[in-house]
Parts: structure tokens; C-alpha cells; sequence
């Protein structure tokens, strides 16, 4: 009961969407808009809300261990009526910024699902274009179910990720920084400069 009182906790904006009639209610968010190098990923998630099909534990992915992060990720997923993840990849970064990048990926993961939702729930304070009903809410991975396993879903996707290109591009540490500007992945960007994942809007000055 204790697992579901803590996931209930966090249904507000999801019940006072189902009294307005949604059925089908989406949680969007991102990972990796501060990174200099790898894409940004966001993911989209329809999950169950009957008290017996939640699970405990979910919150802003930021608060949540790596192993924990994983469990939570795979019950996630097996449990969703419908999840999608989008990624912008860094010359498209360059290209339109990040604030625009992270909106396209947030539209295209929507569009992606399996089930069109009655309403979308957006963390920070995003306006997207796309046909559905929708509702930003600063922190809402944080105070939100569905938007907090989105920011699972989508951390441990695009950690994983980071961790493949640790191979490809083993200079950097990706597998450890995953791509954020430490003070060794700065080093060694200037030791042997910028790999074809790297953002270079993020690092100019380096």
C-alpha cells in the first residue's frame, strides 16, 4: 500500500484530467538538453492509472540511482499502454537550438505513439505543436507520474546510448559523463578536440 499511496501522490494533474473526460493521458519529457556532446532524447508514455497497476518509486529520474533508474525503466515499459522515445541528434542541435530541438523531439515522440492521447502532460514550461489537449507543469517530473516515467524511460535510454558511443569515442569518458561538460571531458576536448557527436553551438569555446 505504501508503494501505491507514493504513486497515487503524484496522479493530481492525471485525475483532474480523467474528470474532464481524458481516457488516454501522456507524460512528456527530455534528457540532455545541458550536454556538449550526444543527442537529446525524449520519450512519451501512456501508463495505467488503476491504483493496482502503479508502481512505487517513480519520480524525476535526476533523484533516482542508476540501478534503481534501470528496474524502474523495464517495469515502465512492460506496463505502458503505449511509450515512444525520439532522439534530436547534435546537428540539429546546432542547427535550430536546443529549446527548439527539445521541442521536435517532444512532438515526435507524441506523434509516435501507438494510442493517440486525450491529453498531454508536459514538464517545464513547454508550449508544443501538436493536436492534442495539453498542460505544462514546472517540476512535473518531479510531481507528475505520467511526465516521471517519461524522465525514466528516457534517462536510461539515452544513458545507455552514451555508454555505446564511450566505445566509438573512448577519449571522453561518455560512459561516466555522459556527455556533460566535466572538468575531464573538457580536458579532453582540448587535448584532442571535437569527435562528430560533440554540439558545436555547446562548445565554442573550448
Amino acid at each position: 500500500m505504501k508503494k501505491e499511496a507514493n504513486a497515487a501522490e503524484k496522479l493530481i494533474y492525471e485525475r483532474e484530467l480523467i474528470a474532464n473526460g481524458a481516457r488516454y493521458i501522456a507524460g512528456v519529457d527530455e534528457v540532455g538538453r545541458g550536454p556538449l556532446a550526444g543527442p537529446v532524447v525524449c520519450a512519451a508514455v501512456i501508463m495505467p492509472l488503476d491504483t493496482a497497476l502503479l508502481i512505487g518509486g517513480v519520480d524525476d529520474s535526476k533523484k533516482l540511482s542508476a540501478a534503481k533508474r534501470e528496474k524502474l525503466s523495464a517495469l515502465i515499459k512492460e506496463r505502458a499502454i503505449a511509450y515512444s522515445i525520439a532522439e534530436v541528434p547534435p546537428e540539429r542541435i546546432d542547427e535550430i537550438n536546443i529549446l527548439q530541438a527539445t521541442r521536435q523531439g517532444m512532438r515526435e515522440a507524441l506523434l509516435a505513439l501507438k494510442i493517440k492521447p486525450d491529453a498531454v502532460l508536459t514538464d517545464g514550461n513547454m508550449t508544443l505543436d501538436i493536436p492534442f489537449f495539453q498542460r505544462s507543469i514546472v517540476h512535473g517530473d518531479a510531481l507528475s507520474y505520467s511526465i516521471g516515467a517519461a524522465s525514466i524511460i528516457a534517462k536510461v535510454y539515452r544513458d545507455s546510448l552514451m555508454s555505446e558511443l564511450a566505445v566509438t569515442y573512448p577519449a571522453y569518458g561518455f560512459e561516466k559523463n555522459k556527455g556533460y561538460g566535466t572538468a575531464e571531458h573538457i580536458a579532453a576536448i582540448r587535448e584532442v578536440g571535437l569527435c562528430s557527436v560533440h554540439r558545436r553551438t555547446f562548445t565554442k569555446k573550448f
